[in-house]
């Protein structure tokens, strides 16, 4: 086999990000080589698992705000971060949101006439202010990019509570018209160019929160999909659209799964399962839904962190959930928010917390601005519980300037080396202070990544088909071996 074997390295404390290091050359493994039994990380393909469809972020109303806010070369910089294959994250999975979300300027539909069954308002006007044209600027650097969609909330004359946020139902009168709905936003988004792959059916669908929030049960969610969305997209000649359920934390996946696919008819209806990580990590939760469910997709739809205070913590999170869902069967990984400016946002329900009476008395108490630069105002928040949202790319307009969390780099380990149609391949490693994950691509190379969370380098013997080659892991840090 090819004796080099390329290496990328991100270890943040020692500035070093996602670059490339100097080559290793295999060697042969020789029984009681040096010792080197007790540091060895295996790589076995000889057995393959799920197949990989992508990596990508979300086309949040916030991120496309900033996004048009910057200059003409800043614009192409987070393009070039995220789109390019070889200068970026070569994103390729991404997420577009059905109506608001929480990071949307303001809460908005694309038809707020009440009882406008026929949906003889429904625009999507709205979108084409912003998002659209992010979205249409990202696929000029990735052509092959695969969108899937989520509604946070119908619009308010369709819900039990009449309004978008605050949780509520789906009013059952308007199951119909909420199923046309989202396949006029299908049909309205390819008619603009952007093919959409496919849907979940509600983003989190048991909680109830201050912004645009809508509950299904499993049974309703069950009921809605196959008695009226499937039969709606078939109509329009949407039959092909993967449609995924849940799109909520991974510790009730299980019995979401258990409940909504009881039936031969609910498992024909459905593609797949769609988590969040919000609740911890239950990992295993995965693999007994996968090995219930064989036949289903499963993706991660989203997760987000706060503000990092150390140089790599935003990074380990998102790395650890990266290996964690690859290696219990997810095919495709999708971040929240894009782009958020130095205050987290631009959203509509921060403020909101914000005007809260203690919080509202303690800022103007101490003089305080709402500003996340100011330490006295984190602090602040901190007191309060309350965080401000990071992406992995942040612009600041204050400033004029671009920054990168080290969650941009950690991703990179696997979007730019896991290339779509892979297939993951067995590994294991000698110590649980390295977490591993390991790839065969359609090109016939394997991509093996290895981050290091601990606080001492790490000795590895990368060991594959009988030949070894000796890299040391610095502390907190990922690295990821092509060969």
């Amino acid at each position: 086999m090819e004796h080099t074997i390329k290496v990328y390295l991100t270890a943040m404390e020692n500035d070093v990000r996602l670059r490339e290091q100097e080559n290793l050359q295999w060697k042969a493994d020789m029984p009681g080589n040096d010792g080197n039994e007790g540091h060895v990380l295996n790589v076995y393909d000889q057995v393959e698992y799920q197949e990989i469809m992508g990596f990508g972020g979300a086309f949040t109303q916030a991120s496309a705000v900033n996004f048009f806010s910057l200059t003409d070369g800043q614009r192409q910089e987070v393009l070039d971060a995220y789109f390019d294959k070889e200068k970026g994250l070569g994103y390729n999975f991404c997420r577009l949101t059905i109506n608001s979300c929480d990071f949307s300027t303001e809460i908005y539909s694309y038809d707020d006439t009440p009882e406008d069954y026929e949906l003889k308002n429904f625009s999507i006007e709205r979108d084409k202010e912003d998002v659209i044209p992010m979205v249409l600027a990202a696929k000029g650097k990735a052509p092959d990019l695969r969108l899937f969609a989520s509604p946070w909330s119908p619009p308010a004359w369709m819900k039990t509570n009449g309004r978008m946020d605050k949780g509520g139902c789906l009013r059952k009168e308007c199951r119909e018209a909420w199923a046309g709905y989202t396949a006029r936003y299908l049909q309205a988004y390819e008619e603009e160019g952007i093919p959409i792959w496919g849907v979940t059916v509600q983003n989190e669908a048991k909680a109830e929160q201050g912004w645009e929030s809508c509950h299904y049960e499993a049974g309703e969610e069950r009921d809605f999909v196959t008695g009226y969305l499937k039969p709606a997209y078939e109509k329009a000649g949407l039959g092909d659209k993967k449609i995924f359920f849940w799109d909520h934390n991974k510790e009730r996946v299980v019995d979401r799964s258990l409940e909504t696919l009881c039936n031969d008819r609910a498992r024909a209806a459905f593609d797949g399962i769609a988590v969040h990580w919000y609740s911890g990590d239950h990992f295993g939760a995965l693999d007994v839904t996968h090995r219930l469910f064989p036949e289903k997709l499963l993706i991660a739809s989203e997760q987000c962190k706060g503000r990092e205070t150390r140089p790599w913590e935003s990074g380990e999170a998102y790395a650890h959930d990266i290996i964690g869902d690859l290696n219990n069967w997810v095919g495709a990984w999708t971040d929240w928010n894009m782009l958020l400016d130095e205050s987290g946002g631009p959203d509509h329900w921060l403020e909101e917390q914000l005007g809260w009476e203690s919080i509202t008395a303690k800022r103007k108490e101490r003089g305080l601005e709402i500003n996340w630069k100011d330490p006295r105002f984190r602090e602040l928040m901190q007191e309060e519980g309350i965080w401000f949202g990071e992406s992995p790319v942040l612009c600041d307009h204050e400033e004029k300037s671009i920054h990168y969390a080290s969650s941009y780099h950690y991703i990179g380990h696997f979007s730019r080396f896991i290339q779509r149609g892979a297939r993951r391949i067995g590994s294991s490693v000698y110590t649980p202070g390295l977490e591993v994950c390991a790839f065969r691509n359609p090109d016939g190379s394997r991509a093996v990544v290895a981050m290091n969370p601990c606080g001492e380098e790490k000795k590895t013997v990368l060991r594959f088909h009988e030949e070894i080659a000796e890299y040391t892991i610095p502390a907190h840090s990922i690295v990821t071996f092509v060969f």
